[in-house]
């Protein structure tokens, strides 16, 4: 029998009352898989009348009560639920409907006298677990939240009152447990409780963390405004959790002490110091980590922010132009002071959604700082004054550049030891290529840009992978689920597609073995942890391309992702007709390549799901956007990724997203010779004299010897091992030379160490010991030995 434990069942429901969510909980509660429940009405689960349960949600945004469900094998279960309804940014609404399974046993009572304390306590407090859910909540608490304590006990503060607030305040809440020191978190988890959120573990007699006190002062505490009241000292600049925290208090400093109004906007991945001084100044996109004004000047809205008219809100993103002051201020990385009436500025402030802030509120000084700590470039502060109190002045700047620094300070430690997600973020990260290296056949730019979800990062990832033959393999991944368990799924799959390219293998063979891979993860995993949320990575997609620089075709395979776009020289942007093939892990389906010949200069667009998610769900809308920003010309491909992800993304991040921007380079003839040769040993001598003369006519002869005898050794094993036709080609790629024997026959040499007496079994061996690398490359008939030798030492 299952062991009764704590877990939540969670379940989607849409407006036409068909379920779209079925969590793992709700499998373990009520036993039906999610394909069989998924698509169907929710009245099939009631035991009782769906037209009273209707009637009860009607005109609600939120329910809370006891409802009679069937369960698989036909019993009732009476079962509390709490039902929310929530509304989409598209206008879409649907019901998240949660309840928590527990052994129902009552929480434990301290004494008489804490009892009372707790329970009449003019604060509300609630009490939460080590696994972060709802032990205790005071009557106050009950109060504010309209919500009794039996309808909430073991449930997360997430699904009690979901939103941006609660996921906050659950992080803060974390950080309580691991750290054993108070937390604090900004928000309202309700009408009618304050934004000051107070997190405080509750350790036993030996110190050790049992739980942790949700607190929230009074509102009264507040001004209407948000602001703290004439007097409260505000918290000093740095001193913050993470990052965000440290951007507002950024504001509660300066605002109205230097400025009338601030912003703060960050990179999503810090600047070195080379990188921002070797940055042309292109487009730049920027997240929007704080915006704070006076109370009642220009549209604030509460909490001393901005209100109405903003254009873009906290935590969106922002494309800045090339010409903007925050672009201008982040490529020079030093203060910069503007007049709104500059004609370049206004025209900025009048077009870009990012700054309509500055023009809704009557800007006419601005003062850009960029945030700078431990060379690192993370952002810039913004700050504006109105005409009436006048320009920012020498001091102005002075206090300007001091605040900012506290502030770049602690959200630098921030970013390094402080984040709520480094155990995912920081091993996903470290699997994904810390630098791509630089490819005669292709130019190469990338993003990654992790999830803004309580979730934590998923497994999306992208790699480029040299090739035999001058030929670059490039990769574009996502893992279902997010997590560690996520990351390290990734970190596996990654790892197999390297070891599968080694081989050579041709895209849609390379997708079926990693098929049979992620079955084998499955099922070990399967078997380890039955109530595991993902498998080994079932139901990941994966697109693998290679292009040969040499005949300029690119080979495309994918397994449920999304087709990559081309973009060619005169500016026509299409997508691949790729046949989509399945996701990874269903095993028997077959996958296929398509070939595509690509014009010199051809970018080559792979990117995983995220990036179309963000646009409202509406997929065709998404790439028509993707389309648009991709047909614009660009003088980088770093302004590319800039402009693609400035394009589409417009809100926070529900999944990661991974882009790989590449150009095509060609290899042409001058830098390629190929013979066809007979199937004689005399032919050995002439496969030299057609290697120590192409490679004088390249300027190479100081290689000549050694690839003489490598070429000698490949063509001789073709003839003595192989079938004909025999073809040997060198190529000339920058600081490399490529020497290569194509025959007929389907076997593989073997390298062997030849015994003294032995008359042959050391020409691999030789090949081995004169070249960086070498190997086998299978084609769809014959082979091809190939052998690499770099000419830096020359």
């Amino acid at each position: 029998m299952e062991r009764q434990s704590t877990y939540t069942a969670t379940a989607t429901i849409d407006e036409q009352g068909v379920l779209t969510g079925w969590s793992e909980g709700a499998r373990r509660l009520l036993g039906y898989d999610s394909p069989a429940v998924v698509g169907r009405p929710a009245t099939a689960l009631l035991a009782a009348d769906g037209a009273a349960v209707r009637r009860a949600l009607a005109g609600r945004s939120r329910w809370n009560g006891t409802v009679p469900l069937r369960h698989q094998d036909g019993s009732l279960l009476e079962l509390g639920v709490l039902a929310h309804r929530r509304t989409f940014q598209t206008g879409a609404t649907d019901w998240l409907v949660v309840s928590a399974v527990t052994a129902r046993t009552q929480p434990p009572r301290g004494e008489p006298l804490e009892e009372w304390t707790f329970l009449q306590s003019p604060f509300p407090l609630a009490i939460f677990g080590a696994d972060l859910r709802l032990v205790r909540a005071n009557r106050r608490m009950e109060h504010a939240l309209a919500l009794p304590e039996a309808a909430i006990r073991g449930l997360r503060l997430t699904h009690i009152a979901p939103g941006a607030s609660s996921e906050e305040a659950a992080r803060s809440m974390r950080r309580a447990l691991e750290r054993g020191r108070p937390q604090e978190a900004r928000g309202r988890l309700g009408p009618d409780l304050g934004q000051a959120i107070v997190l405080t573990p509750l350790k036993d007699a030996d110190g050790q963390v049992r739980a942790v006190c949700l607190s929230v002062p009074e509102p009264a505490r507040e001004t209407a405004g948000g602001a703290r009241p004439s007097g409260e000292s505000a918290a000093p600049v740095g001193t913050a959790a993470d990052q965000a925290r440290a951007a507002q208090e950024l504001g509660e400093v300066t605002v109205p002490r230097l400025a009338d109004l601030m912003a703060v906007d960050l990179l999503d991945s810090p600047w070195t110091t080379a990188e921002a001084a070797g940055r042309p100044p292109e487009q730049v996109v920027l997240r929007r980590a704080a915006l704070r004004a006076v109370p009642g000047d220009g549209g604030p809205g509460h909490g001393g922010g901005v209100g109405t008219g903003v254009g873009v809100g906290i935590g969106e993103v922002i494309a800045c132009p090339a010409d903007s002051p925050p672009t201008r201020c982040l490529t020079a990385a030093r203060p910069m002071l503007y007049d709104m009436a500059d004609p370049a500025v206004a025209e900025w402030v009048a077009l870009d959604p990012g700054a309509s802030w500055l023009r809704t509120s009557g800007t006419r000084s601005l003062l850009a700082v960029p945030l700078l700590a431990q060379g690192s470039t993370l952002g810039v502060a913004l700050f504006g004054r109105h005409g009436g109190r006048g320009p920012f002045g020498p001091e102005d700047l002075r206090l300007a550049e001091e605040f900012t620094a506290k502030a770049a300070t602690g959200m630098e430690q921030a970013r390094g030891c402080s984040r709520p997600r480094t155990t995912t973020v920081a091993p996903q990260r470290s699997l994904l290529p810390h630098r791509v290296s630089d490819q005669a056949a292709l130019e190469i730019a990338t993003r990654y840009l992790p999830a803004a979800t309580r979730a934590g990062v998923g497994g999306d990832w992208f790699d480029v992978i040299p090739l035999s033959g001058a030929r670059v393999a490039l990769v574009v991944g996502d893992v279902v689920g997010h997590g560690l368990r996520a990351s390290a799924t990734m970190g596996r799959l990654r790892t197999a597609v390297r070891t599968l390219a080694d081989v050579d293998l041709p895209a849609d063979e390379l997708l079926t073995h990693l098929d049979d891979l992620v079955l084998r993860l499955a099922a070990d995993e399967g078997s380890a942890d039955p109530g595991a949320d993902t498998a080994g990575g079932i139901g990941t997609t994966c697109l693998y391309a290679v292009y040969d620089p040499v005949s300029r075709r690119c080979s495309v395979a994918r397994a449920g992702h999304p087709p990559p776009a081309v973009v060619t020289p005169d500016g026509t942007v299409r997508f691949l007709d790729v046949p989509a093939g399945p996701p990874l892990g269903l095993g028997g389906l077959p996958f296929e390549a398509m070939e595509k010949e690509l014009p010199e200069g051809s970018l080559l667009v792979l990117y995983t799901d995220g990036l179309l998610e963000a646009r409202d769900h509406d997929i065709d809308e998404a790439l028509d956007k993707l389309s648009v920003a991709l047909g614009r010309p660009a003088q980088s491909l770093e302004s590319v990724c800039d402009r693609v992800l400035g394009d589409l993304l417009s809100h926070r991040l529900d999944d990661d997203i991974a882009l790989l921007v590449a150009r095509t380079r060609a290899l042409h003839e001058d830098l390629v010779a190929s013979w066809e040769l007979c199937d004689e040993p005399s032919v050995v001598s002439l496969a030299r004299r057609y290697t120590t003369g192409q490679l004088s006519v390249w300027g190479l002869d100081e290689a000549a010897f050694t690839t003489e005898l490598m070429v000698s050794e490949l063509v001789t094993n073709a003839i003595r091992y192989g079938r004909p036709p025999l073809r040997l080609r060198l190529i000339h790629q920058g600081r490399t030379l490529i020497s290569e024997v194509y025959d007929a026959s389907d076997t593989a040499p073997h390298m062997r160490r030849a015994r003294i007496f032995d008359e042959g079994g050391r020409g691999l061996l030789l090949v081995a010991q004169l070249a960086d690398r070498w190997g086998t490359r299978h084609d769809r008939i014959g082979k091809t030995v190939w052998a690499e030798q770099s000419l830096t030492a020359l």
